[in-house]
């Protein structure tokens, strides 16, 4: 995604409510394209090339600080998609002090994995447009578009001309911080700080450019693109079975707990993202109720046993919301029974 493209987030924000009911109307069908993004496509295998690289590397010549570092990335990006741009920004399902939303700002930014308004868009139209060609992902397009076809071919037009409220975070001046000088802040988040930090121990600088910048990015990368495929794709529907999410652990403990994603659909304002799982599978639960330990993660937002247990039992009658604790559509009787912690 471009820097007009980011921008572009800010222009559909400002879009009034006639022209969102004008948006939300039903359109022709449009014939699915594949026309491809070459820069996308360009950096796409710059990038793989380069953690290949990484990977030899990694047991060739680099020092084992350097491994246990682009480990840490890995998790520290991972938590900054999934507990920040994903739980707390996408979603709302818990409130953070400054300090805890600075540390998420500054891993979502070192994930590059575009900024927090550009993702959040995308995710919020995943939510509300789920399996159409409004929804970025749209699995019902195959697993290779759903997991990274998406980034390389240009949009369709469905998604162009829908509309998804982002005015929330178009206030939070950090996050329009990031949003407008994006690239500057990446340069120093994802090549600056990774590639020179492992100098400090006598790592040479190509070395940690390779491991910790190209294979710690595409090994994260993939991690999240297999929420959007697999976990759409190959597990069990028990919260509601007329909808593609599913549940699967592997994508769960790949990718901080976002595997149980059946779950989130039904439930998207639940700050654990999964009924069952327990700490191994979902470090995003625990990292949050750390910060809640220590008072930087607040308002934490779960969903009480029965409220699930009515929720499977009349699975498939298609009332759930759409995007997370903020959404109008939100179901009165379901938010009154939500927990505010």
């Amino acid at each position: 995604m471009n820097q007009s493209s980011i921008n572009n987030v800010e222009e559909h924000a400002k879009t009034d409510n006639n022209e969102k009911e004008k948006k939300d109307e039903p359109l022709l069908p449009h014939p699915r394209k594949w026309d491809i993004e070459w820069r996308n496509l360009i950096l796409f295998i710059i990038f793989h090339i380069g953690a290949v690289r990484g990977v030899y590397l990694l047991f060739t010549a680099a020092k084992w600080q350097t491994c246990l570092f682009t480990l840490l990335l890995y998790i520290a990006t991972s938590i900054g998609i999934t507990v920040g741009v994903h739980r707390l920004w996408s979603h709302k399902t818990f409130q953070a002090r400054l300090p805890l939303r600075l540390i998420l700002l500054f891993f979502s930014t070192m994930a590059f994995q575009f900024s927090v308004v550009a993702w959040s868009r995308l995710h919020r139209m995943h939510h509300k447009y789920l399996d159409t060609d409004a929804d970025p992902y749209n699995a019902r397009r195959g697993f290779i578009y759903s997991h990274f076809g998406w980034m390389l071919i240009k949009k369709h037009p469905e998604y162009k001309l829908r509309i998804v409220d982002m005015s929330d975070l178009l206030q939070d001046p950090l996050l329009r911080f990031q949003n407008n000088h994006y690239w500057e802040v990446l340069f120093i988040a994802f090549f600056l700080i990774p590639t020179y930090i492992p100098t400090l121990w006598g790592e040479q600088a190509s070395t940690a450019f390779y491991t910790c910048v190209c294979l710690r990015y595409i090994c994260a990368l993939h991690a999240i693109w297999l929420i959007n495929s697999a976990a759409h794709m190959w597990g069990t529907k028990p919260y509601d079975k007329n909808m593609t999410p599913v549940e699967t652990r592997i994508v769960a403990l790949l990718a901080a707990g976002e595997g149980f994603h059946n779950y989130h659909h039904a439930f998207p304002w639940d700050y654990r993202i999964a009924e069952f799982g327990g700490y191994s599978l979902n470090i995003g639960k625990l990292f949050i109720d750390i910060m809640a330990k220590i008072g930087w993660a607040y308002n934490l937002k779960s969903v009480p046993d029965e409220l699930i247990e009515k929720r499977v039992k009349r699975t498939g009658d298609g009332t759930h919301p759409i995007w997370g604790w903020d959404d109008p559509d939100l179901p009165l009787e379901d938010r009154n029974m939500s927990i505010v912690k």
